[in-house]
């Protein structure tokens, strides 16, 4: 987050509102930051309460690709303590879900004073879209579980039965949540940076070859399945998101420059 200083005949960019005179100071900037900080852990506190409340239908939603690749659905549970543990983990991810359109607002209020005043606006689309985005990622990730799932015991040979336990089976399926659900916010990130002036279109499209080998190479560590179903479902959403960060950069941002 950009500092501003006050002072007299500050040039305004071409095209573009100019910046406040009023800066903040370093104090003013660590309060800030604290409270936003604050309405997070709130949020998440109350995400956290109502995710406790709704542990049993998440599971069995969690559940439903290890049934569909065993003849039973039930984990082995070998510590008298994991039952418990594993409840406070799942209502802290489904926290984390509800909490997500809080955090991302307390995010971009934080960052706003260094924004130009045209720029702002783009709150409700910037946490609005991240939010949708997140979900979608992640829901594709659910989607193409039991996919990478069976691919994981088929790999293994018949003679293997899968009992797993609630543990390690939803840190895998959180953690392939999780990786589609930050994939899915690429677009975002690039939009923004080409709004900050760190990236333009011109140099994303002259990237493009370069860009499709790293997704591809990031998305397959990322993704620990290694199944080829999986690294499609994901490499190619993040090829798309790509063109279509700088069409927006292109037709978007550009117009409203040049306003």
């Amino acid at each position: 987050m950009a500092l501003r200083s006050k002072g007299a005949g500050q040039p305004k960019a071409e095209g573009r509102a100019a910046i406040d005179d009023e800066g903040m100071t370093l104090v003013e900037h660590l309060t800030e930051l604290r409270t936003r900080l604050v309405k997070t852990v709130i949020a998440l506190a109350v995400g956290g309460v109502i995710g406790f409340m709704l542990y049993e239908p998440v599971l069995e939603v969690l559940q439903r690709p290890y049934c569909a690749i065993s003849e039973q659905c039930d984990f082995v549970v070998t510590d008298p303590l994991e039952s418990f543990s594993i409840r406070l983990k799942v209502s802290a991810y489904v926290g984390l879900l509800i909490a997500l359109p809080v955090v991302l607002w307390q995010l971009w209020r934080f960052i706003t004073p260094g924004l130009y005043p045209n720029e702002k606006r783009y709150a409700v689309p910037f946490v609005g879209s991240s939010v949708v985005l997140f979900f979608l990622g992640s829901g594709l990730a659910l989607w193409t579980f039991p996919n990478a799932l069976e691919f994981l015991v088929n790999i293994g040979g018949d003679s293997l039965q899968p009992l797993y336990s609630p543990g390690k089976y939803l840190s895998l399926v959180t953690f392939m949540m999780l990786a589609f659900g930050v994939g899915f916010e690429f677009p975002i990130v690039l939009v923004f940076l080409q709004m900050a002036g760190a990236l333009s279109w011109q140099r994303l499209a002259s990237w493009r070859r370069w860009a499709v080998v790293v997704i591809f190479v990031i998305v397959s560590i990322i993704t620990p399945s290694g199944d080829p179903f999986t690294l499609m479902a994901l490499a190619l959403p993040m090829c798309l998101f790509y063109e279509v960060s700088i069409l927006l950069g292109r037709f978007v941002l550009k117009r409203e420059v040049d306003a």
